[in-house]
């Protein structure tokens, strides 16, 4: 896909065809400072194994235009992919981070998944671990944190520049609509009021979002806006009220399939994208939990 240029920096978007998902590299437009959000590792659950195809895209580009990755940024704990922080890391030294509620998500899954004792809901895993309000600035790139819970308790969105705002999976292009909200710690009230928190940016402020599902009649699309979603989302335009969001919201939740790399998704990206520690026998595992996910 084309890069899509601001002012002071641009974005070069990165589509995983398998899960749909969209990777961002974030890049001054006068130095060569960059950010990386929302890493995809590729895996095939059938045989259990990886690749990196998409990551190495990724470093392929930075590479070509000499740039300087000074963090990976997670959205969330994503349910649908593997994240590919630890291999971006291993090549260009920068730290991984995400909301400081990843904690809740980690104390929910270490339970669901039995994790080893040794493991520590604190957020230990991930080198940075970021608040409602923080501005991190790196090179002329000011990020601003914004806590968006919802999808899940950890969702919070990046603003570029005050210019572009990467919303994860809280928010959808207009004709798709919004993120589900039933995995544990969601929940479509606390959605609808982050979702309103993010409309409140003003209508000329660009919306990146990490997901797309399009109908038939276009192809995939990474960037709409904030007066776009407030005068065409299909769940929340204007005039929504949160009674009509919820009730349309736990209705649709309940009638979704489970994402189908949920069980290896969470259980990695709650560690930073890294994997489980190998048992004596030095295999890495995953577990399944039987009759317990919905």
């Amino acid at each position: 896909m084309a890069p899509i240029e601001f002012d002071t920096f641009i974005v070069q978007p990165f589509l995983d065809k398998d899960s749909e998902t969209f990777s961002y590299v974030v890049f001054e437009r006068q130095g060569k400072t960059a950010v990386v959000i929302d890493s995809v590792l590729e895996f095939d659950a059938a045989s259990g194994h990886t690749n990196t195809q998409g990551a190495d895209r990724i470093l392929a580009f930075i590479a070509g235009r000499n740039l300087k990755v000074a963090h990976i940024l997670e959205t969330h704990a994503h349910a649908d992919h593997l994240s590919a922080a630890p291999y971006l890391q291993q090549h260009t030294g920068a730290p991984i981070g995400i909301g400081r509620h990843i904690q809740d998500v980690q104390r929910i899954f270490k339970d669901v998944f039995d994790f080893e004792k040794e493991f520590l809901a604190n957020g230990v895993q991930f080198d940075a671990l970021f608040n409602d309000g923080d501005s991190i600035t790196f090179g002329s790139l000011q990020f601003d944190v914004v806590h968006c819970p919802g999808h899940t308790p950890a969702d919070c969105a990046y603003l570029v520049n005050g210019m572009a705002l990467f919303v994860g999976d809280t928010l959808f292009m207009p004709d798709v609509g919004t993120a589900r909200c039933d995995f544990p710690g969601g929940s479509s009230k606390t959605l609808y009021h982050s979702i309103r928190k993010l409309l409140a940016y003003p209508d000329e402020t660009a919306i990146f979002v990490c997901h797309d599902y399009p109908p038939e009649n276009r192809s995939h699309a990474c960037r709409t806006s904030v007066a776009a979603q407030r005068a065409e989302n299909i769940h929340m335009a204007d005039g929504a009220t949160e009674t009509e969001f919820v009730a349309m919201r736990d209705k649709r939740d309940a009638t979704l399939a489970m994402p189908r790399l949920i069980i290896p998704s969470v259980q990695v990206n709650i560690r930073a994208g890294h994997f489980p520690p190998a048992a004596d026998n030095g295999v890495t595992y995953l577990k399944i939990p039987i009759n317990h996910l919905r």
